[in-house]
């Protein structure tokens, strides 16, 4: 069976480089043919633009030197992965959705705007973590977590719910990688503990709600197919706001696993706080694979 292609965004800047950097090493860990995209809606602008005496607007033109560019870095850094490259004259985000239909996975940079722009993300990749059917990947983060080089991997145990795709898509990288995974599920105190309990009672009802993150990260990585018996496991349940805990893990990961509902019956964009907020502030290269409900 021909695998699944990596498709790539780009647009020229910085951030988009960085995507494609991390997209070909993780095309040569899966053995994957690496889709480059420009699209764009340059015809909007043609009016304004030099013609440059060819059949071809500015904008088009522009739009393939980006992608042309993109792909000699590609095959500069692994020329034995498989490049293609396509120019899209339409919206960004909804030509980045189109592809994400049959594909391993979409990834994107991270470029925000103003003064907060490495931390931020942008409008685009926020759309397209929100809306694909497909995992969409973030690049974002330190070298060092880009690189690979922590070699660790973590997963952010949710509801059962919206785990089973995202366990899957966290085990394969895990092996893909030879990485460690940790599996991190939060879990919180009441906000309003009931009146009259002691100190010590108080902390009973707190290793019961400890106990019960404990047995949903069991329940769920107990679903895990063997084929993944050789990927080293780490099992972590942490107190704390879920986005909290995911972003100060992120400091020491390669990767950031998260699952998404996807309903079949809702349109616009499906994303959960803890979600939003990984997107925006994690410190490594953030994934979100969709489970459709």
């Amino acid at each position: 069976m021909m695998a699944l292609p990596l498709v790539v965004g780009v647009d020229g800047s910085e951030s988009s480089l960085q995507a494609v950097d991390w997209a070909v090493d993780e095309a040569a860990r899966h053995e994957l043919p690496l889709h480059l995209v420009h699209a764009s809606r340059w015809e909007r602008y043609e009016e304004h633009l030099p013609s440059f005496g060819t059949d071809r607007s500015a904008g088009q033109i522009t739009a393939e030197n980006i992608v042309a560019a993109c792909a000699e870095r590609a095959a500069l850094r692994n020329p034995d992965v498989k490049v293609s490259a396509e120019v899209l004259a339409e919206d960004t985000v909804l030509g980045l959705l189109g592809q994400g239909r049959e594909v391993f996975a979409v990834v994107t940079g991270s470029r925000g705007r103003g003064a907060l722009a490495e931390t931020l993300l942008g409008s685009v990749s926020l759309a397209v973590a929100a809306r694909a059917v497909s995992p969409v990947v973030v690049v974002r983060g330190g070298e060092k977590n880009r690189a690979g080089a922590l070699r660790r991997v973590v997963l952010a145990v949710g509801d059962l719910v919206e785990g089973s795709a995202a366990v899957r898509f966290a085990f394969r990288e895990a092996r893909a990688r030879n990485a460690a995974l940790h599996a991190v599920r939060s879990w919180r105190r009441p906000a309003h503990p009931h009146a009259g309990q002691s100190p010590l009672e108080r902390e009973a009802n707190g290793l019961i709600y400890e106990e019960q993150a404990a047995s949903v990260l069991s329940e769920v990585l107990g679903q895990v197919p063997h084929e993944h018996d050789d990927v080293t496991v780490h099992r972590e349940v942490i107190e704390g706001p879920a986005h909290r805990v995911l972003l100060d893990v992120s400091e020491q990961a390669d990767l950031l696993v998260v699952g998404a509902l996807r309903r079949r019956d809702h349109t616009g964009l499906q994303l959960g706080r803890v979600s939003h907020a990984v997107l925006h502030r994690s410190a490594c290269p953030v994934v979100i694979v969709p489970q459709q409900v």
